[in-house]
């Protein structure tokens, strides 16, 4: 992994201790920056890079679960690891339940942290990577005609041309002719593939997602 491009950030309301994370991540490799409070952290402006979240979970003001469920609310998520000199067992299924990588108990050995960091960074470089493929879907779904996007929605609904034709009122030849450009435009080599298209950037049509309509064996073309 290339750690030159992530950011490590540490919130602990001890001193020593986010320094001494930082140096020890540092030392690595990778970019840590510290924050004493969960406020500090949200008013600082992450960059757009791989990054996970070294976390205490007892600080002055916003408590490090409160600020995990936070940011598992906005539209910036990251990798959060707990570490804690008061964890139990309640707050650490909490912590587990709402996606932390890891909840470690002070004090830890440095390799389990540090193999949680290498957890943590590899799962966010993935989630990036999986975003970027939805946003580029979008972007080709944004570029349909409203004819294309209708076309589109029952050809992932397992209709056939015949049957399409029908349905919007229009010739065979007119629904192969949208269908060959909405499959261009889309850039998928089969139904099945612009059907995982459609999955990953959750369309929702005529309010109902596409979870709902029934899949179907790839209609012929």
């Amino acid at each position: 992994m290339n750690a030159t491009d992530a950011t490590v950030f540490v919130v602990d309301d001890d001193r020593s201790v986010r320094e001494g994370l930082v140096d020890m991540i540092q030392s690595l490799g990778i970019q840590a920056k510290a924050f004493s409070s969960a406020q500090q952290f949200l008013q600082h402006k992450r960059p757009d890079t791989p990054a996970c979240l070294v976390l205490d979970v007892r600080l002055p003001g916003l408590s490090g679960l409160d600020l995990q469920r936070q940011l598992g609310q906005s539209d910036q998520p990251i990798p959060i690891i707990f570490i804690t000199g008061h964890g139990d067992i309640p707050m650490s299924v909490r912590a587990m339940k709402e996606g932390a990588v890891e909840f470690l108990t002070k004090p830890f050995r440095d390799q389990d942290l540090l193999d949680a960091i290498h957890q943590a960074l590899k799962a966010d470089r993935a989630a990036r990577e999986q975003r970027a493929k939805a946003a580029e879907v979008r972007r080709r779904y944004d570029s349909l005609t409203p004819r294309e996007r209708e076309v589109m929605q029952l050809v992932i609904a397992g209709r056939l041309n015949k049957q399409i034709a029908g349905d919007l009122g229009t010739s065979e030849v007119t629904v192969k002719m949208h269908r060959g450009q909405m499959m261009h435009k889309m850039q998928a080599e089969s139904v099945v593939e612009l059907l995982r298209m459609a999955e990953t950037m959750a369309i929702i049509a005529s309010g109902q997602s596409l979870a709902r309509i029934p899949k179907q064996s790839p209609p012929a073309p």
